[in-house]
């Protein structure tokens, strides 16, 4: 009886995870394909504007979808999302130009920004609140195996093929992707959102935008939590662009140690996901984010100070083996606290931001590498980064806060929708 109702509760959201999975994994074959397709035609320049046109596509995007997002329908924007993707990688092979590659690539982005909010609050109004730590304990692994499993489908299918085989195969592999999402439950169809014959205009957007304001302003502890992950987050991705540089020039690293240092970084991301799976139960929800972020900022700190590669090595592998527990925390945080009739609204607006300060504080960095020295960005990068996660560990562990980590904590959001 109790087997039967395990396999009820984790039906939909093991056919969910699936989708995820599928998906996940092809994102890494396509852009990897990509990347081959783009350098072949124009060289290293031209692929250097593929990670551009993402940002970018980013911060366009998260100013506008979470307006849309929250008046359709969730799983049936998903499943036109996956679909519209697949349509428009299928075309990429065919095409000869540059600039109508990243015209094509821009709206492949697009949708997959708008895809992941999506899929959010989806899966909030999905899964039970008792259920939702572990579900995004095993998203986290699913994630971390794409890393690794993703590049070593690429390379295999590079070896029986050519990169257009791997992105018609993608493109099959994403349709295949939406027509699983179409057997998930449809939990809108009795409450659809907002009006139905509101548009999506200027006016519109002031006002959504407004109402996340104020959210914020009702719930400071909650966006204050956000800010400071995103703010991880934002250090992490300018620390990383200088990744290749600082291994290479600075620790004098040969490619092929750079690529076993790459592979550890895997390594780690697999066993922590793994041991968070084992141990997420046991954790409050608080000390997932608090001392995941702590122990990612050392991690980092390690590195920025390392002098050979063992010693950047143990800080590679402690840093991504610490990734899942940070991420599982706080997405458990955000489904918990922030309401589903706001969610995509609240989640593009301070994704815009972070995208934004992505984008700023990657140019920041490489313009200091450039004028300054490699490891005094980096280690100045970490030091920043350890100070933000001390301030988030604080903020996590208060004992006056714990309501906000409770699995019964029920958010009052009279007024904000």
């Amino acid at each position: 009886m109790r087997i039967k109702k395990f396999i009820r509760s984790w039906k939909y959201p093991s056919i969910l995870l699936s989708s995820i999975g599928i998906s996940s994994i092809g994102e890494w074959v396509y852009f990897i394909a990509l990347n081959l397709i783009v350098l072949d035609m124009m060289g290293v320049i031209a692929v250097s504007g593929l990670y551009i046109l993402r940002a970018l596509s980013a911060l366009f995007t998260n100013f506008w979808s979470g307006s849309l997002i929250d008046r359709l329908n969730k799983k049936h924007l998903m499943v036109w999302l996956a679909i519209f993707q697949a349509v428009f990688i299928a075309l990429l092979p065919s095409l000869t130009s540059l600039w109508a590659i990243y015209g094509i690539v821009f709206l492949i982005s697009i949708a997959s920004s708008m895809y992941g909010p999506t899929s959010m609050t989806y899966i909030t109004k999905l899964i039970p609140r008792d259920q939702r730590k572990q579900f995004n304990s095993l998203r986290s692994l699913i994630d971390s195996g794409a890393f690794v499993i993703g590049p070593a489908i690429a390379g295999m299918m590079f070896m029986i093929g050519t990169p257009n085989f791997a992105i018609y195969t993608n493109a099959i592999v994403l349709f295949i992707s939406a027509l699983i999402t179409l057997f998930m439950p449809n939990i809108e169809k009795d409450d659809f959102i907002e009006t139905k014959d509101e548009k999506i205009s200027l006016k519109v957007l002031k006002l959504d935008w407004q109402l996340v304001v104020d959210f914020s302003r009702k719930h400071v502890y909650i966006m204050v939590i956000y800010l400071l992950f995103s703010a991880v987050m934002v250090l992490a991705t300018a620390i990383d662009s200088l990744e290749a540089a600082f291994s290479t020039e600075v620790l004098s690293l040969s490619e092929r140690d750079y690529g076993l240092l790459v592979s550890i970084a895997g390594v780690g991301i697999i066993v922590g996901s793994l041991v968070n799976i084992i141990i997420v139960k046991k954790i409050a929800t608080s000390w997932l984010i608090g001392l995941g972020s702590l122990m990612i900022s050392i991690g980092y700190i390690i590195y920025a100070f390392s002098g050979n590669f063992l010693t950047a090595a143990i800080g590679f592998f402690i840093l991504s083996f610490s990734m899942a527990f940070m991420n599982t925390g706080f997405y458990t945080f955000y489904q918990n606290n922030v309401p589903v009739s706001v969610m995509g609204r609240v989640g593009s607006v301070y994704g815009f931001i972070e995208a934004f300060f992505i984008i700023i504080g990657t140019i920041i960095f490489g313009i200091m590498a450039e004028l300054i020295f490699i490891r005094f960005v980096v280690v100045l990068g970490s030091l920043i980064m350890f100070a933000v996660t001390i301030i988030l560990f604080i903020f996590n562990t208060q004992p006056s806060k714990a309501e906000y980590y409770s699995e019964k904590h029920q958010l009052q959001t009279s007024g904000t929708d």
